[in-house]
């Protein structure tokens, strides 16, 4: 099994994902190999925050050149998570019929990429 750190490369900061972020949209680069399911566990576990929606995009690598030697960019994986931006205790019930809460506490925005409010 891979490690949160394995999974999540590095937040893309462009003009668009800083605007996205307000709303709770948050951009990372991830590993090639990872799923939907292992990126949600990744930014839950990494940044405490409870995700709601991943949305994955798979680039490419571009030709270039310089001079006389051409190659490839390296092929890589975008992915937009989608975080709970007003997180409320989930209610259940119990075997008794009684209603109880799980009062875990999540945050509301990443900081640690300077997109928080």
């Amino acid at each position: 099994m891979k490690s949160a750190h394995d999974i999540i490369i590095r937040p893309v900061i462009t003009e668009r994902s800083t605007s996205d972020a307000a709303v709770g949209k948050y951009t990372f680069v991830v590993a090639k190999n990872a799923t939907k399911p292992e990126i949600r566990q990744a930014c839950e576990k990494l940044f405490n925050v409870k995700v709601l929606q991943v949305n994955t995009v798979n680039y490419d690598g571009k030709n270039k050149r310089m001079g006389v030697h051409q190659g490839l960019t390296s092929a890589w994986k975008k992915a937009v998570v989608t975080i709970n931006m007003d997180p409320h205790p989930e209610v259940y019930k119990t075997k008794g019929g009684k209603e109880a809460q799980k009062t875990r506490k999540y945050k509301t925005s990443i900081e640690e990429f300077g997109f928080g409010q």
